[in-house]
């Protein structure tokens, strides 16, 4: 952790004490939320974080009645006993004066801003009624799901039960999807979430455009620190000199959109100087000898007027890379929907880990392991008449998971059938889904949108009905099994009470059903029966967990060379270097290098990412984190802010291809970026006046976004093809 970092860090933690602890307007809220005098003394709950999908454990103190901080829990495999900037942050969400309330349902047309507050049986019987009416005339079918996170479970559960099989999440074909498809391609498995990534034994760790630092995974985090601690070759390839990058042996900074080119260039290096693992290769390995003739083309001389890296620095890295081998690891990356083209490009990643003989062992990719807890004794969901909407007739025919943007395309056009009802659980579409006109055009065709949200975001803004959710450190929500290098189940319970009428998603899914006649799929009366159950039939103790906030497995074994059976679950039954099942799909069977348009004269490409204190769109309300960055800038490379005239703090104007401008955003000049782009956090710029801590703070890379080229294996969207002028704000 740099200087800077950890007086950033130190200030979060001084902030979160100071929300309990000063007189000021937090501390205010904070008694009217607890009651001064409810209780005294120190109490501490375990429970788990919510801020990112992580899942980290953590303790929470409640200091006479008032909730104090958040730590990391030290019986955590996740947090190893320390959270991220963000999560010790998160006690802000608690106090958030921006947070939905009650109830709401709409007084006047989607995109207007007229509600009336309602009891949350006045809100379920509008939701039932509405649902009743789409199920007779549509079918329930015509009902879709968007969710983020473990919270949205039960509302799944009750969807399910009404009839739907539409459950879709952006993770996937906005995020992590084309690296999952292209690694299950060579594998016959993906990398899972949290990654299955043994970045603490690594001996080489190569990041594509992976921000480890910024996009503050903790554990990986961690683990980052302690190989560049232990003298890991650290090998950053990226436009942008990334707090990664500082960390690096070798930084690349690479032309936007030519990745393949490079990671083509390095496996012809490893395979013409035979420096791959050749007794995996051989092993392991389905159709080499084809894979090698098809990359014979990609020398480094070849990539490096693509990519802008010399010859010499791609040779030097690939040798560096097979010197290390097993234990190099090629980070498969998250955020990886780029150019359209990403399921091949994380294919070539996973085809380089193959060359190297990292995946199933040691620094490379561990085998993730797991508790039994079996699943709750559920009524059989009825059988729906009609499949998924998303991906008809397989299109996208290797899409493992839902495609949002799939469902948004049925909305709009009512093929293969109409969708009348969305949910949206826990998710800013408005923010994650590419071209915000095509989102509303679908809205606007729906019959019902319902919201389930803590703060009053966007999306939330276009519905019919608002449903207030509590926090995370007010509620229970399901058990988290974990897939991890060690096996744990983890508990999310309540800290403190709601401060209004908040309600936890496993009751309104609960109260959902019951309204709508299913509460034959609710044996249960509460969570916590719920939870006994399904632990007492693991042979497992809730009061334990409720104590511990983590139940710890026996350790297995989970490297090929400490026993694990190397299973790989493709056509082959091994490692696919030539990809029999694209080529009868008629696709590239090994990666091909197609380049990406490049910016016109006078324009930059925008690229996007993420910042260590915020979680995408969902914590810019949170009063600690946005004291931490209240507002995003724009990377502007320090040659074309001079040729702009333009310094550090001036503020611009961003316009797309598609005359699309953005709000004022400051700039910062450095020499930090490639001069052909420009970057920015996502997350900012928001719209929604309800969110008044967060309303108009920088400028939003979402809006922007009005291009996309959408992958042609499994449907994911490539957003970094959009291009932006620069216009100085008056």
């Amino acid at each position: 952790m740099d200087a800077l970092s950890r007086r950033r860090f130190l200030k979060i933690s001084s902030a979160t004490l100071g929300v309990a602890a000063s007189g000021g307007a937090l501390a205010s809220a904070a008694r009217a939320v607890t009651g001064a005098g409810a209780a005294t003394g120190l109490r501490t709950v375990a429970t788990t974080c919510d801020i990112c999908f992580w899942k980290c454990g953590a303790i929470a103190s409640v200091r006479d009645g008032r909730l104090w901080k958040i730590e990391g829990n030290p019986l955590d495999p996740l947090s190893r006993g320390r959270l991220c900037p963000r999560g010790t942050g998160g006690v802000g969400a608690h106090f958030d004066t921006d947070r939905l309330r009650t109830p709401l349902i709409r007084r006047k047309g989607r995109g207007g801003d007229e509600w009336a507050s309602v009891t949350w049986d006045e809100a379920f019987t509008y939701i039932a009624d509405k649902l009743q009416g789409i199920k007779a005339q549509h079918g329930p079918e015509a009902v879709a799901m968007f969710s983020h996170g473990i919270g949205g479970n039960f509302l799944k559960h009750t969807l399910k039960a009404y009839g739907t099989p539409n459950f879709a999440a952006p993770s996937f074909a906005q995020c992590r999807g084309p690296r999952d498809v292209g690694f299950t391609l060579t594998f016959g498995e993906g990398v899972s979430s949290p990654e299955r990534t043994d970045i603490l034994n690594t001996k080489c760790l190569v990041l594509l455009g992976s921000h480890l630092g910024e996009n503050m995974h903790n554990s990986q985090v961690q683990e980052f620190a302690e190989a560049v601690g232990n003298g890991a070759t650290v090998i950053v390839v990226d436009p942008r000199f990334s707090i990664a990058a500082g960390k690096a042996t070798h930084y690349l900074p690479i032309r936007p959109g030519t990745d393949t080119a490079l990671l083509l260039a390095w496996m012809h290096v490893i395979v013409t100087e035979k420096l791959y693992d050749r007794e995996y290769v051989e092993q392991f390995g389905f159709g080499f000898e084809n894979f090698a003739a098809e990359i014979a083309y990609a020398t480094p001389e070849w990539a490096y007027p693509e990519t802008g890296i010399e010859p010499d620095v791609i040779r030097e890295t690939a040798r560096e890379m097979a010197r290390h081998r097993p234990a190099t690891l090629v980070h498969p990356g998250r955020h990886a929907t780029w150019y359209g083209n990403d399921a091949q490009r994380s294919r070539a990643i996973a085809l380089l880990n193959a060359l190297l003989g990292s995946w199933g062992r040691k620094g490379g990719f561990y085998t993730p392991a797991s508790m039994d807890v079996p699943g709750y004794p559920y009524p059989p969901y009825p059988v729906p008449a009609r499949g998924k909407v998303d991906n008809p007739d397989h299109k996208y025919p290797f899409a493992i998971e839902a495609i949002t943007t799939g469902i948004r395309e049925a909305t709009i056009t009512g093929a293969p059938y109409p969708v009348k009802g969305w949910f949206v659980y826990a998710t800013n579409l408005m923010q994650a889904l590419p071209n915000e006109a095509e989102t509303i055009r679908a809205i606007q065709a729906l019959d019902l949108m319902v919201v389930i949200d803590v703060v009053p975001s966007e999306i939330a803004g276009w519905a019919d009905v608002v449903l207030p959710e509590s926090t995370y450190l007010e509620r229970h929500d399901d058990l988290n099994v974990e897939w991890f290098r060690e096996p744990f189940v983890a508990l999310r319970q309540p800290v403190v009470e709601a401060p209004h009428d908040q309600k936890p998603n496993w009751w309104i899914a609960r109260e959902l059903a019951v309204k709508l006649g299913l509460g034959a799929f609710y044996p249960w009366k509460t969570i916590e029966e719920y939870f006994e159950a399904r632990l007492t039939k693991a042979g497992l103790s809730y009061e334990t967990l409720k104590q511990q906030g983590i139940l710890r497995g026996a350790q297995p074994p989970i490297f090929f060379e400490d026993g694990v059976a190397p299973v790989f679950p493709t056509p082959s039954g091994k490692i696919e270097f030539y990809s029999l099942q694209l080529q009868e799909k008629g696709f590239d069977p090994v990666p091909r290098y197609t380049p990406t348009p490049q910016p016109p004269p006078g324009a930059f490409r925008m690229l996007f990412g993420r910042a260590p204190v915020h979680s995408f769109s969902r914590t810019q309300t949170n009063p600690i984190l946005a004291e931490m960055m209240d507002e995003n800038v724009v990377w502007l490379n320090a040659d074309q802010a001079r040729r702009y005239g333009l310094a550090t703090g001036d503020r611009i104007r961003l316009r797309n291809q598609d005359g699309v401008v953005s709000r004022p955003v400051a700039v910062l000049a450095t020499e930090r970026i490639r001069p052909d782009c420009i970057y920015m956090v996502h997350g900012f710029g928001h719209s929604a006046v309800r969110m008044r801590r967060a309303y108009g703070k920088g400028a939003s890379d979402a809006e922007l976004v009005t291009k996309y080229a959408v992958d042609p294996l499994m449907g994911g969207t490539g957003m970094h093809v959009n291009f932006v002028t620069i216009e100085r704000e008056s």
